[in-house]
């Protein structure tokens, strides 16, 4: 098991930067992969990004096209966290972001934290 603890949400304007933090309870090695997904109002939750994270320091990424070029994920694997830099945010990206983490086939997930786009 693990446990996902998130920060770094708000309320941004069109253009604006946000980054979220998701801390793991555990070393990320040990964890497939993480990574965010959104859910905004009336609609399903969506993936964003996500990084593997089992074995290696590095890791690939994975986006929606709707933030390629715009969203950036990473890991600082000291702290067991990972980051996703948000710019250029849209109202559409206005959305709860939850954390996840995989671990072989159970998925764990963070309480969620709300980015509001608005101006």
């Amino acid at each position: 098991q693990v446990q996902l603890v998130e920060s770094g949400g708000g309320l941004v304007q069109p253009g604006g930067s946000l980054r979220l933090s998701c801390a793991a309870s555990r070393n990320i090695f040990s964890i497939n992969a993480m990574g965010w997904h959104r859910q905004a109002p009336g609609k399903q939750r969506e993936l964003v990004a996500a990084i593997s994270t089992y074995g290696t320091p590095y890791g690939t990424t994975d986006y929606a096209d709707s933030v390629k070029g715009r969203f950036t994920i990473s890991r600082d694997n000291a702290k067991n966290t990972v980051y996703l830099q948000m710019n250029s945010l849209k109202p559409e990206d206005t959305a709860v972001y939850y954390c996840y983490g995989r671990i072989l086939r159970d998925d764990y997930w963070g309480q969620g934290t709300q980015v509001t786009v608005s101006s």
